[in-house]
């Protein structure tokens, strides 16, 4: 179990979670399958094993592992169009008159139901820990709306779950400006071979620097003429190696081999073990890396974090 996107929410200092409570809140909403005239369901699914008896938290050292799952229909829209097209002229044809907008709908909704049935169902899953003496919830997610999706979910069925997105002091644009420049980030962070450059200006250029040198004379040619840093790719302490962007999203998270092997050994022979180490393992890098982390990008901004 090793994240490989993150989305890190600061919770409310006051807000306190219980195992066992926890456990009877995801029950109340399992994932289930989609009925034959639902577009999607989402619910929560066991994080490790399968069964009526495989726990719906996962606990380890006082974090909390969960995962949901999303199941939805898929409709295209060009499908949709195009049998609501036929319709239209069949109709127009037959009966010699104008089809006008509130009958469109209508046959569009019927057009949909129809169709429903039938549509493919494609199935997502999305994890996050909860680390509730860090006061954190960490999703392993790029997309915001895949991360609220679960979090609103979480809420729905707690009651209530203050959190926002982690914010920093100081603008990370000009943070990762300056570690390009001068060549050198800070706190165990290492700059990498892979960068963005933007023009601040409306509709400015955008560089993407890849496998470069981001000391060359090239990367620090373009800094000069006025771009920014807005994406870096870095490593921390040889324990992880991650891409951050200007909104603190962390995307390609990886952990080294070091680490997955010291997983391994710990984890022993069965599946189980392995899923608990490796987690358990995660959870203790992030807990140093991303103090760290916020340190090096001016510190984390409390007074707006919930």
């Amino acid at each position: 179990m090793w994240f490989r996107n993150l989305l890190v929410y600061r919770l409310s200092p006051d807000y306190r979670f219980d195992a066992e409570a926890l456990e009877t809140a995801l029950a109340g909403k399992p994932a289930r399958p989609c009925a034959s005239q639902e577009l999607a369901t989402y619910g929560f699914i066991p994080p490790c094993g399968n069964g009526p008896d495989a726990p719906l938290a996962h606990v380890s050292q006082g974090f909390y592992l969960v995962a949901a799952r999303k199941e939805e229909r898929i409709l295209p829209g060009s499908v949709v169009r195009d049998a609501l097209k036929e319709k239209i002229e069949e109709i127009e044809a037959e009966q010699m008159r104008k089809v006008y907008k509130k009958e469109r709908e209508q046959l569009k909704d019927e057009i949909v139901q129809a169709f429903l049935p039938r549509a493919f169902i494609r199935k997502s899953k999305t994890f996050a820990a909860i680390a509730p003496a860090q006061g954190l919830i960490l999703v392993d997610s790029s997309s915001a709306k895949r991360a609220e999706d679960l979090l609103s979910t979480l809420r729905e069925v707690l009651g209530s779950l203050p959190v926002r997105p982690v914010n920093v002091k100081q603008a990370p644009i000009a943070t990762f400006t300056g570690w390009v420049k001068n060549n050198a980030a800070s706190h165990g962070l290492q700059l990498r071979d892979e960068c963005e450059l933007r023009d601040p200006h409306e509709d400015g250029g955008i560089i993407q620097c890849k496998r470069q040198d981001l000391a060359s004379e090239e990367v620090q040619n373009h800094l000069a003429a006025g771009k920014l840093a807005t994406k870096l790719s870095l490593a921390w302490e040889d324990k992880l190696s991650f891409v951050l962007d200007d909104k603190l999203v962390i995307k390609r998270l990886r952990f080294e081999d070091l680490l997955q092997e010291q997983a391994e050994q710990d984890g022993g022979e069965d599946d189980q073990g392995q899923f608990d180490a490796s987690f358990t393992l995660m959870m203790l890098t992030l807990n140093d890396f991303l103090p760290q982390l916020f340190e090096a990008l001016g510190g984390e901004d409390i007074a707006q974090a919930v």
